[in-house]
């Protein structure tokens, strides 16, 4: 089992860290621009199975040429490279699987789908935490209430030790962050798929201590295309962020000022994109090299008939390995998903969501065997 890793960043590190558990695994290639920013949890193993090359993932013939060999690929660059490596997985008749984030490109990968099957391959988009882990817990909600009346998600990647005024850091892109504070998130009301902004109808969750009450908002792309999947047949499906309270408090001005706006400003005479000022203005504040995080989840499904099934996560940094709790949730379900294509656990070939292809109880056990367990909670 060889297996392709592109982008050597946190999430895709903790990809190739899990892969090279597996003993089936006969070797890791981890590709990018700059394979030598591989996470120091991942340089510190030291096993001959992983392999790097440098990769511009702009480059077509590249990317197919570096395909060859291996029987999948497990996709963490940006969103916007998730399309034409699919594509190329497909021409060269590999699996593949990335961490989505962009519900378009989703819809765009979807009419790979014949050629998908024509070739006998599996490519499965938002394979992470959100979109990804909480999808395909979703489904399985549905499935077991038989006619769902509403499916709530909820999602946080936080500090273990929140530092005011925002109390968060960066646990993954900042860019990616603040594009969900401002792009409209896809909810499914009365059944049907409507828009809401993000940031908005903010409510309160409860967790056990020492996590104890987060406040909740809609942002966007959480789940991805399931609001079309399920038009008509659940009335009511949302997904919000996570956060310590008071959060949105600060945020919704900031973005209502237009500074997370990607329009070009003049600025002493030179033009600046207010969004980019931000996030260089912020980001030393709020990336804590010293810091631990956790990633909070429940997912709630509640049946016509007044059945509820429930779900919850707390899982927390890895002080053994040096791996956060968002790369645990994030890449780890991304190494799951690429093995289970190529062990053919995931049967179908085309282009299918997480909710649709990748079976739950396995999925589940396979975290759990990493320390990452999903609780069924009353």
């Amino acid at each position: 089992m060889r297996m392709l890793v592109l982008g050597a960043g946190l999430q895709g590190s903790a990809c190739a860290y899990d892969l090279l558990q597996r003993p089936q695994v006969e070797r890791v290639t981890l590709a990018d621009l700059h394979p030598r920013r591989a996470a120091a949890f991942l340089k510190k193993k030291k096993d001959k199975r992983l392999v790097t090359a440098r990769l511009d993932a702009k480059s077509g013939p590249r990317l197919r040429k570096l395909m060859r060999g291996h029987v999948a690929v497990m996709n963490a660059l940006p969103y916007y490279f998730n399309y034409p490596v699919a594509k190329a997985a497909v021409a060269m008749g590999l699996h593949c699987a990335d961490l989505g984030g962009n519900t378009e490109i989703v819809q765009k990968q979807k009419t790979l789908h014949a050629a998908a099957q024509k070739k006998r391959v599996s490519i499965i988009p938002d394979c992470g935490l959100a979109p990804g882990m909480v999808n395909i817990i979703a489904a399985e909600g549905i499935r077991r209430v038989g006619d769902a009346e509403s499916v709530k998600i909820f999602v946080g990647g936080l500090p273990q030790e929140p530092e005011p005024p925002l109390n968060y850091q960066i646990v993954y892109s900042l860019e990616g962050a603040l594009d969900y504070y401002t792009t409209p998130s896809w909810v499914l009301r009365e059944g049907r798929p409507e828009r809401v902004d993000a940031l908005s109808e903010l409510e309160d969750v409860d967790f056990p201590s020492p996590v104890g009450t987060l406040e909740a908002f809609h942002t966007g792309g959480g789940i991805s295309t399931m609001p079309w999947a399920y038009q008509g047949k659940v009335r009511t499906m949302e997904y919000k962020t996570l956060r310590y309270p008071g959060h949105v408090a600060i945020m919704r001005p900031i973005r209502e000022m237009g500074l997370l706006s990607v329009e070009p400003v003049k600025m002493k005479g030179t033009e600046i994109v207010p969004r980019d000022a931000f996030i260089a203005a912020v980001s030393p504040q709020l990336t804590k090299p010293n810091g631990r995080d956790l990633v909070a989840l429940r997912v709630e499904v509640l049946g016509r008939n007044g059945r509820r099934v429930a779900w919850q996560l707390l899982d927390y940094f890895d002080e053994a390995t040096g791996i956060s709790a968002m790369m645990r949730t994030t890449g780890y379900s991304l190494a799951i998903t690429g093995v289970m294509q190529v062990d053919g656990r995931v049967s179908s070939a085309g282009v299918y969501t997480p909710d649709e292809a990748v079976p739950f109880q396995a999925y589940v056990d396979e975290l759990k065997r990493r320390g990452v367990e999903i609780r069924e909670v009353r």
